[in-house]
């Protein structure tokens, strides 16, 4: 494919000028919505200190209602993605996010099992699609290199989300409790779900489809974004375009088991963690708020350092496997301090963990468009984060289930973080090693720029 000649004539340095610009562009908005989303998908965890109590139900119960959201997420993910293409990302972002504002705020009016399935499963169903959604929309704006990072960047938003959405959570249900009649929890889901509606009629007014549209881009820096792109496509040989293609691809199947074996950690963190944190002798809502702050900083910081590790040495895959055994190690090690009833070592040892597992996801995201594009990418990161998240359905029950039989967490971590250890043993097993990179797209000594 012939190059336009501007970019064929430019540097790395004009490009990398190029892509500073579009991340300030497009990555503070996606990180944003992301951050919304994250914390009306989680603060059920919180609400769960009070409204168990309230509404006279148990933790099964709570352990079905927290994983049902990820029913949603399956079934609708893959069409969300491939309307996505079809319409582009700022009607998509649209419609989710005022979909799942929507159904956040009518969480507040729980008062049967049957509502909290109902709502979570809708939630999901309208969320569905918005991490596939955005991971796509960067694939049209950035190249592999580049890529890592900013997704780095937008998913460090769940451990924002939990970093500043548990303190938020615990000030809303103390400064609440009692107010208008309404319980804690009622308010919590009230104040939380308006910001999404919020963000969904923003979205279509800020966000631009692609750099063809892009009027804030000249010409020029449109031409380093479509050189970068076909010179990384020039690379990736082999690759699946046809989505019926990719699924009959053995390692497509490989990273869905990877990620679906992530998320069982993942998911233990958010929506455990509280209880986690509370069962080992915490018990005033505000510090436990605080402390899962401070767990999920710790979460962010995996994020960001091992994103950006990955872009400079341009690995993803042993970057992938160390961070998800550091996750299922500090389960263990919280399981190991519980039974010793060291409250600071379960806590240290939920920070080890969230660093490892909430690290490893975003380098993971950097594996499958290696092996396909088009079609069968949108569809194919929309059919891997689908089937895996529903590890976040049977996580919580499996725990839950766990907990009201013995009594105690720790035998659930066990196996959740023997779980999180198989995604180890796939990466380094099934996934071959990246590329060499060519000469199309200079490398330097320094770490990628966006």
């Amino acid at each position: 494919m012939s190059q336009p000649a501007s970019a064929v004539t430019s540097t790395i340095e004009e490009r990398n000028r190029t892509f500073r610009r579009i991340a300030l562009r497009i990555l503070p908005f996606a990180t944003i919505v992301y951050v919304i989303a994250w914390i009306d998908r989680v603060n059920v965890g919180f609400a769960k200190l009070t409204m168990l109590n309230d509404l006279g139900w148990n933790e099964a119960i709570y352990g079905a209602g927290a994983g049902i959201f990820f029913l949603g997420y399956f079934l609708f993910e893959v069409p969300s993605n491939l309307l996505l293409q079809k319409i582009g990302a700022p009607k998509t972002i649209m419609r989710i996010a005022l979909g799942w504002g929507i159904v956040s705020v009518l969480m507040a009016f729980c008062t049967q099992p049957w509502h909290f399935y109902t709502l979570r499963f809708l939630q999901g169903a309208f969320e569905a699609g918005l991490h596939p959604g955005l991971i796509l929309y960067l694939t049209f704006w950035l190249p592999a290199h580049r890529r890592s990072q900013a997704i780095a960047v937008f998913m460090s938003a769940s451990p924002i989300a939990l970093l500043v959405g548990s303190p938020l959570a615990a000030y809303i249900m103390t400064g609440t409790k009692g107010l208008l009649g309404a319980h804690d929890w009622q308010w919590l889901f009230l104040i939380e779900g308006f910001p999404s509606i919020i963000l969904g009629i923003v979205a279509v007014f800020v966000m631009t489809a692609t750099p063809a549209v892009a009027k804030w881009l000249s010409p020029a820096e449109k031409a380093h974004v479509a050189y970068e792109l076909d010179a990384e496509a020039a690379t990736q040989g082999g690759r699946q375009h046809k989505f019926g293609a990719a699924l009959r691809t053995p390692t497509v199947w490989v990273l869905i088991l990877t990620l679906f074996c992530i998320i069982t950690g993942n998911a233990t963190l958010s929506f455990y963690g509280p209880s986690l944190v509370t069962a080992a002798g915490i018990k005033d809502i505000t510090a436990v708020g605080w402390i899962m702050s401070g767990i999920f900083l710790f979460g962010w910081g995996g994020m960001m350092l091992n994103g950006w590790l990955s872009g400079r040495r341009r690995d993803s895959r042993w970057h992938t496997a160390c961070a998800a055994g550091l996750g299922a190690l500090g389960l263990i090690l919280a399981a190991v301090a519980q039974q010793a009833g060291s409250s600071v070592g379960v806590i240290l040892a939920l920070a080890l963990s969230a660093a490892g597992t909430m690290g490893s996801i975003p380098v993971f995201w950097s594996l499958p468009p290696r092996f396909m594009s088009g079609t069968a990418l949108a569809a194919g990161l929309a059919l891997i984060n689908s089937i895996a998240n529903l590890a976040g359905y049977f996580a919580p029950q499996f725990l839950g289930a766990v907990k009201d039989a013995t009594g105690v967490y720790s035998i659930g971590l066990y196996v959740i973080a023997a779980v999180e250890f198989v995604a180890v043993a796939l990466v380094l097993l099934f996934i071959r090693k990246e590329p060499a990179p060519t000469e199309a797209v200079p490398i330097t000594d320094a770490s990628p720029a966006l």
